[in-house]
């Protein structure tokens, strides 16, 4: 088997297959459920420990008449081919949390991540590991307006802003079910934490609308905005349950006006 150490071909020289439209979340398809394997045993951990890690995971008794290499490689394939899909990405955090602070493997709990980061990327997986931890991965922009309303709203002194973005993220990013709810909820909170702030007071968001300076027709946006979180967010009809798609489009829009908004507070001296 190959190592860690060994510099590949594709990433001495930059080359890496384009991001794929991410058409997968409640899902473990062959090619991840191959890659959490084959990754582990790359970064050294040999087949008993695999069996140990896959059965803990599993909660399942290794087979006490696999003993030889072979029979127990294939009783460990047996079982993640068998599991649902949601305990192969606890699997990886499990394989993950094995190598972490131990010297027998640094530096590869970081390789292992970015490697199997890569496969959640080329083949459209909407997963990513952070920290070891598997979390919901959005889109290019998603990624980008969260990451930075956080390091923002930290910085402006809103950290219950940062917090509510924080709790939006964990929700999406249940497994097996997201609370898409949760998320438009918190996502909309930070955004009327900002407001708040950004206007010294403490009225909901409503009514802070019209005094936020926003660009026309950006307040009318934000208002129907409101509007969709009351309806799919906080007071849910029966059978129209958010989809994933428009909790992830709210936390966005959310997370980028409060950004805006800390942003002009701060040009503007208010």
């Amino acid at each position: 088997m190959s190592s860690f150490g060994d510099s590949l071909f594709s990433d001495r020289f930059g080359f890496q297959a384009p991001d794929a439209e991410i058409t997968v979340r409640e899902d473990a398809p062959d090619v991840v459920r191959d890659a959490v394997l084959m990754l582990g045993y790359d970064s050294g951990i040999g087949p008993d420990s695999m069996r140990d890690i896959v059965c803990g995971v599993l909660l399942r008794r290794p087979d006490p008449n696999n003993w030889s290499q072979g029979n127990v490689e294939n009783e460990v394939q047996y079982l993640i081919n068998d599991a649902p899909w949601y305990k192969i990405y606890d699997l990886a955090e499990r394989i993950y949390a094995k190598m972490l602070g131990n010297y027998n493997y640094s530096g590869k709990d970081e390789e292992f991540a970015r490697r199997l980061n890569g496969v959640f990327r080329e083949h459209g997986i909407g997963w990513k590991m952070e920290g070891g931890r598997i979390v919901a991965r959005g889109s290019e922009v998603f990624e980008i307006a969260t990451k930075d309303a956080v390091s923002t709203m930290t910085a402006s002194g809103a950290p219950t802003a940062a917090n509510e973005i924080h709790e939006a993220l964990k929700d999406i990013s249940r497994r097996p079910q997201p609370d898409v709810s949760g998320a438009i909820q918190h996502g909309m909170a930070a955004l009327e934490c900002v407001a708040r702030q950004y206007d010294a007071t403490t009225d909901t968001l409503g009514p802070i609308i019209g005094r936020l300076n926003l660009p026309k027709p950006m307040d009318d946006a934000i208002r129907k905005l409101w509007g969709f979180t009351s309806e799919r967010g906080r007071h849910l009809l029966e059978g129209r349950d958010p989809q994933f798609e428009e909790g992830e489009l709210v936390v966005t829009v959310a997370a980028a006006v409060s950004v805006y908004l800390l942003r002009e507070k701060a040009r503007s001296g208010r």
